[in-house]
C-alpha cells in the first residue's frame, strides 16, 4: 500500500528541516551534500515542493543528528 504525502504535510516537514538546520547553524548545501541528496532537490525539500523518500528523509535525519519524529509531522 502506498501513502502520498499531503501538500500541508510536505510543508510541514520542510519547515522542521529549515528551523533544526538553522538552529545548528549549518547551510542546506552541507546537509545536503553530507546526506547524500542534491542541493537543489534539497532545497525542494526545504520548501515544501519535493516528495522525498523514507530513504531520503532518514539521510537528512542522519545528517542532522536527529530522530525522524523531530520533522515527520506525525
Amino acid at each position: 500500500m502506498a501513502y502520498r504525502l499531503s501538500r500541508q504535510m510536505l510543508k510541514a516537514i520542510g519547515v522542521n528541516v529549515k528551523r533544526l538546520r538553522k538552529a545548528q547553524k549549518r547551510k542546506s548545501l552541507d546537509v545536503a551534500v553530507e546526506a547524500g541528496i542534491e542541493p537543489s532537490y534539497f532545497s525542494k525539500i526545504e520548501n515544501g515542493m519535493a516528495r522525498p523518500t523514507l530513504e531520503k528523509i532518514y539521510a537528512i535525519c542522519r545528517s542532522l543528528h536527529i530522530k525522524s519524529s523531530q520533522i515527520l509531522p506525525f
